[in-house]
């Protein structure tokens, strides 16, 4: 007890946090104790402090074998910011000159050095490991450790050499820490260190606040990406993209379209990669297009949207990719593109390697295209693949769970798919499998006689992508397993024995070719910033509720920004509310007590302690312009002649009178629809926004058609919004 007391005196006096995060208290205290550490844990859940603070509380130094030069400087940067000593932290790698070196090597050997970074290249330098052979080293720390694996995704020859120079250097604990394996690299990890024994710590893969969409990829790609960054202004976003010439031709059409875009890939100037990495950083650019070099330990929390142009090597990859959006547990969009055009040309890439190398990356690269291929839920198919069991049956926050695709009964395709397995004595892969089911003629069927098996060609009526959704769903489903040692070969599980015993009903999501044509799903975001995500959904509830009862929509109530924000500050007043943005008098009088109701009960139910402060933001901020604008409107002056009096252009008098209805304000514009519209023409508008599903302009505007101009459509939804909605 006393020694957790000291650990959280320690956290708070070195980083100034209160408490620990997931699994870190219990693994500084086995690194304390002096014992190995496995430690698995997914972007954004700490791993750096799982060093760093046994790092200060031990005698010596401690040595962090890490991959990334620019990585390096940002964690020593970050460790010198929380001590009053600059010589605390220390990096040693090829960007620095003999003086610089010296100066490191003056600092360990006088203690002042708590942690040391080096790069796996450094390491095996012999006039390095000579020198560390005099260092008081307190433990060794290996991060990015899926590095050392071949079925890891940034395999480096470099980190299979660690083991036998620590070895030299001398026998200390050592943390290996990553935030993505498999179970395979896992094994491969420890096996490779000398560290089967170590204590392993596993957080949870499960991002909740990450939303995955797969979209087709096609000619209109960059149109596609533009519109989409346009409508997250002020948000941060990475794209990455597998061609240093594809980041350059994005960046440049993005800067080309107004987008605040900067390029990152391994073959620019480090200069100038360090200085748009730092402009992205410091948010004077709002999107970064990269590829892969971009990102490992990149600690900005608030990336809000993280985009794959092209389709990721591997599914290892594509997660430690997208999970540098949302680290702060806020929105985080995660969108690939996906095209077999792009799944081919990996594969031509592999030519030429040896064939153990392309064996891997095939597998890597088919549990890819099952993850784009699928109808399933995405969280569950990547929590799979990290062997973590996701039981829920819709996680709401992917785009086919939150449009889900048509189940059928399947039984009897899995009783066949065992079968198969079965009878090719469990040595053979999906491909062959289903080759096999569908009666094709392959050299290897026609080979080995396997066309003379039961169930050769039973399958012709279902197509290669049903059969191959079988087999996904049954490994998902604990019926099947593939033996990652051996290439991927296909092994029945018991649960896959007992089934063909005993059927049970067997599911599957059918991809059918025919959704193409059909809309896509909105891209959509993750799960609300508001703080109380639980008063949010009871808020949307209520929200529905009452704009059925009115039959209106429910935008027309309160726009989702305002739920947000009620579920951050908890009103519990009808005073109270109109500091929401987009509530004002009228909206708080109208709408006001059924919601601040809800609130109140929520509050007291959960002993919630409000923020104290809620005139933070203040009531709908009507500026002298505002104010003027709704005398001249109550004096039913002409909207054209308001605007030329102010100085202004009709649109930006549209804008501002838009601004002033939304903030909650009631006006009666009227007088100047019946002098310029067509009375059929405002009705028509009126009823689509009534039934409508949100006041989006541009769906207005492809909806209603040509006959009907803009500044109609936006003068009529201000009637709309400021008779129902206020």
């Amino acid at each position: 007890m006393t020694k957790n007391l000291n650990l959280l005196e320690e956290l708070k006096k070195h980083f100034g946090f209160d408490h620990f995060k997931g699994n870190q208290e219990a693994v500084i205290t086995e690194v304390i104790n002096g014992h190995d550490a496995f430690v698995l844990m997914p972007t954004g859940g700490g791993k750096s402090l799982c060093y760093q603070l046994p790092s200060l509380m031990l005698e010596g130094t401690a040595i962090v074998i890490s991959p990334l030069i620019a990585l390096m400087k940002n964690q020593v940067d970050a460790m010198r910011n929380f001590s009053e000593e600059d010589g605390v932290a220390h990096f040693l790698n090829s960007s620095l000159n003999k003086s610089a070196i010296d100066q490191v090597k003056e600092d360990i050997l006088s203690g002042k050095t708590k942690l040391l970074y080096v790069a796996p290249e450094s390491l095996t330098k012999e006039e390095n490991i000579e020198f560390l052979k005099q260092v008081n080293v307190s433990f060794y720390a290996v991060d990015e450790a899926h590095c050392i694996s071949e079925w890891g995704h940034d395999f480096r020859p470099e980190y299979r050499r660690i083991r036998p120079i620590i070895n030299e250097i001398g026998n200390r604990p050592l943390i290996a820490l990553t935030a993505t394996a498999t179970p395979k690299v896992q094994h491969d990890i420890q096996k490779n260190l000398g560290m089967m024994d170590a204590k392993v710590f596993k957080s949870s893969f499960n991002r909740e606040n990450l939303y995955y969409e797969v979209r087709v990829k096609d000619h209109s790609i960059e149109k596609e990406i533009i519109k989409y960054i346009k409508q997250q202004e002020g948000k941060a976003g990475i794209i990455y993209c597998l061609s240093r010439k594809k980041v350059e031709e994005l960046t440049e059409i993005l800067q080309a379209n107004g987008v605040s875009a900067l390029a990152y890939h391994a073959g620019m100037d480090s200069s100038a990669r360090s200085a748009n990495q730092d402009a992205f950083l410091m948010e004077n650019a709002q999107v970064i297009v990269a590829t892969i070099a971009f990102g490992m330990g990149i600690d900005k929390p608030d990336v809000r949207y993280v985009i794959h142009y092209d389709v990721p090597k591997s599914l290892e990859g594509y997660y430690q990719e997208t999970g540098r959006g949302g680290r702060d547990g806020g929105e985080g969009q995660c969108i690939a593109f996906y095209s077999s055009k792009d799944l081919l040309k990996l594969e031509k890439f592999m030519q030429g390697k040896p064939l153990a190398e392309q064996e891997i990356g095939k597998q890597l690269l088919l549990e890819t295209a099952a993850y784009t291929e699928a109808s399933m839920c995405r969280r569950k198919i990547l929590l799979h693949y990290f062997g973590e069991e996701y039981n829920e049956e819709n996680c709401g926050n992917c785009d086919n769970c939150l449009n889900p695709k048509k189940q059928v009964e399947a039984k009897d395709l899995l009783s066949t798919v065992i079968e198969t397995v079965l009878a090719l004595k469990e040595k053979f892969k999906a491909d062959h499998v289903v080759n096999v089911i569908l009666g094709k003629k392959t050299n290897e069927i026609l080979s080995y006689g396997h066309d003379e098996i039961d169930t050769y060609g039973t399958g012709v009526e279902e197509g290669e992508k049903t059969w191959h959704t079988v087999v996904r769903q049954a490994l998902i489903g604990g019926y099947l397993d593939r033996d990652i040692e051996n290439y991927g070969l296909l092994k029945v599980l018991p649960a896959g024995r007992k089934f063909l015993e005993k059927p049970v009903s067997f599911k599957i999501t059918t991809d059918s070719d025919s959704d193409e044509g059909e809309d896509e799903a909105p891209i959509r975001g993750g799960s609300s910033s508001a703080v109380d995500p639980g008063l949010f959904s009871m808020l949307k509830d209520l929200r529905k509720k009452i704009a059925k009862k009115l039959e209106l929509p429910p935008y027309v109530i309160f726009q989702d920004p305002s739920l947000e924000a009620m579920a951050t500050t908890y009103p519990v007043t009808v005073d109270e509310l109109q500091n929401i943005p987009g509530v004002g008098a009228g909206k708080a009088k109208r709408y006001g007590e059924e919601f601040t109701k809800l609130i109140k009960k929520h509050v007291v139910e959960n002993e919630i302690d409000r923020p104290e402060d809620l005139r933070v933001r203040t009531v709908a901020n009507k500026s002298k312009l505002k104010v003027s604008i709704i005398q001249s409107i109550d004096r039913k002056i002409a909207l054209d002649d308001i605007a030329v009096a102010k100085g202004i252009e009709f649109s930006d008098l549209l804008s501002e009178v838009e601004a002033i209805v939304y903030s909650g304000t009631k006006i009666n514009i009227d007088y100047f629809l019946d002098e310029i519209m067509d009375e059929d023409h405002i009705e028509d508008i009126f009823d689509y926004f009534k039934e409508a599903e949100s006041d989006d302009l541009e769906d207005a505007i492809n909806e209603l058609g040509s006959d009907y101009p803009e500044e109609e459509i936006r003068l009529v939804r201000i009637k709309f919004l400021s008779e129902l909605a206020n």
